[in-house]
Parts: structure tokens; sequence; C-alpha cells
């Protein structure tokens, strides 16, 4: 077995083990030895959201594929532990930037439906998945569903059966798992576990969420944080200039990380 074909194998056992896989996004080769460092990691995740704004750009695909995959790549190099990569929506050809990404060492990867026809989203899932298999390895698939982010005023119950149909679709399709973003209720998660089967959903942190432990308890797989993480890091940064600006300094329980 090779390398990437085992760190295959372990983030799909990191999935669909009862225990809650906590992954913190990561951005650049320093944020991810930062945060590889941490006991109780064993995975990292990208944000495109949070590349694409290291880089100047927009979120929403605008960063050019190439550049996209370059920083994957130097995240990959910059840890141990394996990645699953945000793909956004594939960059207009699912499959080959997916190939593109598992050249470079990622394992796994996020992938928006962004609410498009459904017919065309499981062929969307379908090649990615079949990019995996061509280069030897079990590519873990987070089908992403839109529903919710993109729900509107749409009734929640139309919201929520949108969500169950697409994620079954995608399952149905080979995906290990399907990543509903948006802040879930608890009735929520229990619809989809119900639907779907425990160790099947997987979720995003947000200001409101769920406790872990609670999310461990009802069955979801795993949790990410997408571009709130740079945003934490962020903060820190302008919270030291401001500081600085007032007369302060480092604060009292600096630490070098880099």
């Amino acid at each position: 077995m090779t390398d990437i074909q085992a760190q295959s194998r372990t983030l799909l056992d990191l999935h669909a083990a009862p225990e809650l896989l906590k992954v913190v996004n990561v951005w650049d080769a320093i944020s991810a030895r930062v945060v590889s460092d941490v006991e109780g990691i064993h995975a990292l995740a990208t944000a495109s959201h949070s590349i694409a704004a290291s880089y100047g750009y927009e979120d929403g695909e605008n960063i050019p594929v190439e550049l996209m995959i370059e920083a994957v790549g130097t995240i990959v190099s910059a840890t141990e532990l394996p990645v699953t990569a945000d793909l956004e929506a594939g960059y207009g050809n699912p499959g080959d930037t997916a190939r593109r990404a598992i050249q470079v060492g990622v394992v796994g990867a996020n992938l928006e439906d962004q609410m498009k026809p459904l017919a065309d989203s499981v062929a969307a899932v379908e090649a990615v998945l079949a990019a995996g298999h061509a280069e030897g390895i079990d590519f873990v698939l987070n089908a992403r569903t839109d529903a919710f982010v993109k729900a509107g005023d749409r009734p929640h119950a139309d919201v929520l059966a949108d969500a169950i149909e697409r994620g079954s679709a995608y399952l149905a399709a080979g995906a290990p798992v399907v990543f509903v973003p948006g802040r879930l209720t608890e009735d929520d998660v229990n619809a989809f576990v119900d639907a779907w089967g425990p160790q099947k959903l997987t979720v995003i942190g947000v200001p409101g969420s769920l406790p872990l432990a609670r999310l461990e308890e009802l069955g979801v797989a795993r949790v990410s944080y997408g571009p709130t993480s740079q945003s934490v890091a962020l903060m820190a940064l302008q919270d030291l200039t401001a500081d600085i600006v007032a007369g302060g300094g480092l604060p009292e329980d600096f630490r070098g990380l880099n």
C-alpha cells in the first residue's frame, strides 16, 4: 500500500469512527504545521475561502485553479497528517480538479453542489470519485449540499427535505459523507442521521452551533470550521496591532510558533 493509499484509508476510517472527527481548517504551510502540532488533531482540512483571501481573491472560484492546487500541495508537504481539500464546486471540471489535487497528495475533498440541478450534482460527485479510483485511492469525498446556506426565505421543512434528498443521492453515488453547512438544530441533525445513518453527516462549527460532545452523541461524523479559523488568527493580529498602537506590546502568554 502506498503512502497516499494509507492516508486515504486513515481519513476514511476517521470519518467512520464513532468519535467525532474535529478538523480545524488551514490555509498555508505555517497554519498547517501549527494545527498539526496540537495533540488530538488527526487530519487537516483546507479552506478555499482562506486560501483565496491569502492571495487577494474573493471566495467563489475566483482564484485560478492552478494556484489553488499549488497552495493545497504546499499544505500537504507541511504535514504528515491526511489532508482533505476544499475544492469549491470543482472549478468547472470536478473530476480533473480532484485528479490534480490527488497528484499533490490530497486524499479527500469538499465539493459544493451550489443547488445546481440534482442530476448535474450527482454527475460531479461521480466524476470526483472516479478520479480517486483512477488514482488508486478511496477518495474521501465530503459531498456538500448548499440547501441550508441558500435557503433564503423558503419554509424550513422544504429546505430540510431538499438537503436530505440531495445527500441521499450523493451517498447512493458513492460519497462516504455529506456536508451540510449552516446552523443546524438538534432536530435537523437527528433528521439527517435518521435518513442516512450515523457517521454520514458532517457539519461546520459556527457561533451558536451544538456542543461538540452532543454532535458526537447524535452520530455526526465530522466538524470543520471553514474560514473562521483564519478569522480567529486575523483577530489576534488586529488586536495585537491595536494594542501596540495604544502603547502596549506582546501578550504575556506569547509563544513563538514559527
